[in-house]
């Protein structure tokens, strides 16, 4: 099958690819307005970029040529909570992408509960396991539909206790979802583990410290 985009309009590109790039982890973002709503919706398109700050990236669209709350939310205030749902979570999510006036709070709306951030002023919330603090760094438009590519840096993670071994993630115990094409959502399914490659360490620390092992083991 050929399929030429420069012949679809944008939604039908769309659901092309929300079909195609799959499964895509959630980014459930919390963010205050100017006025204080505080404001939470799910976002897809969305992954890390740097690891040296922790940096993640949503990208953000317009609907009927606006933007969503939550980019005019982080470039008002320049501070977000980008949390990792697990599967309990799933309902909550989904309702959280209905579309509501800017006055209107997701959050109160859907009874969850929130706690303090430590290192910014938006709220985090309680339930999920992975609570990720982060400041507004960059923000680049893309494409006719001028999509926004947000990116912020972590400036504090908060996991739930059990999950880390190791200075890992158990992905099993963390029960993440994941979204598929339509209203459609995705848990993890079988994990295959594979021998471990070698991989240049990602920095000048970490070789010395590979360098330095490898020596001690050859004596």
């Amino acid at each position: 099958m050929r399929i030429d985009p420069s012949e679809l309009p944008a939604e039908r590109i769309y659901r092309l690819m929300t079909g195609i790039v799959v499964p895509r982890p959630i980014a459930w973002v919390t963010s205050l307005s100017r006025s204080g709503v505080l404001n939470l919706a799910p976002f897809s398109a969305f992954t890390f970029v740097s690891q040296k700050p922790p940096m993640l990236a949503i990208s953000v669209g317009r609907k009927a040529g606006l933007y969503k709350d939550t980019a005019h939310n982080i470039l008002d205030t320049e501070e977000y909570v980008i949390h990792i749902a697990n599967t309990e979570l799933m309902e909550a999510v989904h309702e959280s992408s209905v579309e509501h006036p800017p006055e209107v709070s997701e959050v109160e709306q859907l009874k969850l509960e929130t706690v303090p951030s430590e290192s910014i002023k938006v709220p985090r919330l309680a339930a999920p396991p992975v609570a990720m603090e982060c400041r507004f760094r960059q923000c680049l438009e893309f494409g006719e539909a001028r999509s926004r590519l947000i990116v912020g840096e972590v400036v504090l993670f908060h996991v739930r206790d059990g999950l880390v071994t190791n200075g890992k993630i158990e992905t099993e115990a963390l029960d993440p979802i994941a979204r598929i094409g339509g209203p459609r959502y995705a848990r993890l399914g079988d994990i295959v583990t594979l021998r471990t490659v070698f991989q240049t360490p990602k920095s000048t620390a970490e070789r010395h410290l590979v360098e330095r092992q490898s020596t001690t083991d050859r004596t």
